[in-house]
């Protein structure tokens, strides 16, 4: 079934031209079209509960995994992070979507934006390289779910039931993934639940257990802080708000369904994050090595009792199989809306002719994520994080772009800012890009000389031609002397 032309595309312009089978065609703008093959059955769209909660295991699914912030940098600096980086990443990033979904609600995203801003070839390019990031982030969490269970059955602890454990599940999680997005949306809903509800009453047990001059700690005296990891697990925590992009053509009246939907995602995730982690730091004082990706359980254990521990256990692969979920979902559609605008063969959009969803997408998501679920954990997210800033920088020059070159697009939402506001604000996001992006480098064993990284940069943003407002320059420079500060 075709999106019908909003009124947010009515004002836009039609520079890029795109086959007349492939989209539908407005006064001024041509938008993808959501194919379906199956028109006998009406679509079902994502209404807006499971849409927050399709956010919200689109970026955390719960407080698992945070431990790392700690282990890396002590308790204080572990809560300051979950307490900023929101504010210069998360936050900026959910009202980039929020703005430009809404603009263009079809599947594909960020793709579609890119295209629009810059032409096919830096759609494509953003597609693959989102898509790449987006398949090798979903490796991490059956890695995750077996990590967990194998404290309750140390069997899965290696060898080949570990590896069988990892080809099963992700087998499993995939064709739930196959049955429907509305399914996968409900069962999210579900799966957030269930799986905070161990953390919050470890929390208010916690409370009178708490003190308040633990949560400054710097650290054990003698223990080197890894800024490296650090980084890493708050990017990792707290990024792919964009992925949900992908959804936007099967989401209920995404121009008011969206904007909504992120802000209350934004504010359900952070609290996710920041209470058990101020309930925990302040209530047990442990040697800082113990803070390692599970800790949280061992934590429930001392403040509550062995049953807590068991349940946040259960609960945490819950919350890698709604993170599984989430994900492959936006993987999926991204295929499907990548097809529809023309930079992927017509079969690639094809949906089932039972559940409607895209198979194409899902099997091409399922058998990467396969091929890559065997690496370390951190190895798979550091990957992931070099992949998706390198999107992300071209993310915030589309968008600016946007802004500037078709002011006269109508978008339903709209971030209140002028263009010298905007730019503040997405300058101010780059340099945690361009860190996260030269962590990820570092720890996934990409070899690059510090000057090329950093002239590469560059490059890319240049090649985007800026022309008489020299942002891309900016931006360049930016990362940069973000790199000199932190080398």
């Amino acid at each position: 079934m075709a999106i019908e032309p909003s009124p947010s595309a009515q004002n836009g312009d039609s520079s890029t031209n795109h086959p007349p089978s492939n989209s539908v065609i407005s006064d001024q703008e041509v938008l993808p079209m959501t194919t379906n093959t199956n028109a006998k059955h009406k679509q079902k769209k994502l209404t807006l509960i499971p849409l927050i909660f399709l956010i919200y295991f689109e970026v955390a699914g719960g407080p698992y995994g945070e431990e790392p912030a700690v282990q890396a940098a002590g308790p204080l600096f572990a809560l300051l992070g979950f307490l900023i980086f929101p504010f210069i990443w998360s936050i900026p990033e959910a009202l980039i979507t929020a703005e430009l979904s809404t603009a263009y609600p079809g599947d594909g995203g960020f793709v579609i934006w890119a295209d629009r801003a810059f032409g096919p070839f830096w759609g494509s390019i953003m597609g693959t390289w989102k898509f790449l990031s987006g398949v090798i982030n979903i490796a991490a969490f059956p890695v995750l779910c077996i990590d967990y269970l194998k404290k309750l059955f140390p069997i899965f602890g290696s060898g080949l039931p570990r590896y069988l454990a990892i080809f099963v599940s992700t087998l499993m999680l995939s064709f739930l993934n196959y049955t429907g997005l509305t399914i996968v949306g409900y069962a999210a809903v579900a799966l957030g639940v269930v799986s905070l509800l161990p953390f919050i009453v470890m929390s208010l047990v916690a409370i009178p257990q708490i003190h308040p001059h633990r949560w400054l700690s710097l650290g054990q005296k003698g223990v080197k802080k890894d800024w490296n990891l650090f980084f890493n697990t708050l990017f990792w925590n707290l990024n792919f708000w964009d992925s949900v992009s992908t959804l936007a053509g099967e989401v209920d009246r995404p121009q008011k369904t969206f904007p909504t939907g992120l802000f209350v995602a934004v504010i359900f995730t952070c609290l996710a994050y920041l209470i058990p982690l101020f309930a925990v730091t302040g209530a047990v004082s442990v040697d800082q090595s113990l803070w390692e990706a599970g800790f949280m359980a061992d934590a429930a254990q001392m403040i509550v009792g062995k049953w807590s521990k068991i349940w946040i256990e259960i609960g945490a692969v819950l919350s890698a199989i709604g993170l599984f979920e989430a994900q492959l979902s936006s993987c999926a559609f991204q295929v499907l809306g990548m097809a529809d605008i023309g930079f992927l063969p017509r079969f690639c959009a094809s949906r089932s002719k039972w559940f409607n969803t895209p198979w194409v997408g899902i099997l091409a998501s399922t058998v990467i994520t396969l091929g890559v679920s065997y690496m370390n954990f951190t190895d798979i997210i550091s990957s992931a994080n070099f992949l998706y800033s390198l999107g992300m920088l071209l993310e915030f020059a589309a968008f600016l772009w946007l802004r500037r070159k078709k002011p006269e697009l109508k978008r339903p939402f709209r971030v209140p800012l002028r263009l010298p506001g905007l730019q503040v604000v997405s300058y101010g996001s780059l340099p945690s890009s361009c860190a996260s992006r030269r962590n990820g480098v570092s720890s996934a064993t990409v070899k690059l000389r510090k000057g090329d990284e950093a002239r590469q940069t560059m490059q890319f943003l240049n090649g985007l031609n800026f022309e008489e407002d020299g942002h891309a320059a900016m931006v360049g420079k930016l990362c940069k002397s973000e790199k000199k500060n932190t080398s």
